[in-house]
């Protein structure tokens, strides 16, 4: 699921990359009164059940970081890579 720091959600042949734009539809779905076809629709899957997967796939703990932590730990997680090299 994980591949150097890149979180990917398997669904069907489909391999979705977890960033901030993702967590936006995310939180969208979790906060409001969002359908799983209209999950599927903006994330590009082709019906409610590939939706449906997607979100039984997901670890728990993705749905509830905030887009903004996603990318302050992106962030950080590339000053270790880079300190890392560096040594």
């Amino acid at each position: 699921m994980s591949e150097a720091g890149v979180f990917k959600v398997t669904v069907g042949e489909k391999e979705i990359v977890i960033d901030e734009k993702i967590l936006e539809i995310l939180r969208r779905y979790r906060t409001t009164e969002m359908s799983l076809d209209q999950l599927a629709a903006a994330l590009g899957l082709e019906s409610w059940e590939e939706a449906y997967e997607f979100v039984k796939n997901i670890p728990a703990w993705i749905l509830s970081i905030e887009p903004s932590q996603w990318k302050t730990m992106s962030r950080m997680k590339g000053v270790k890579e880079e300190m890392a090299v560096e040594k």
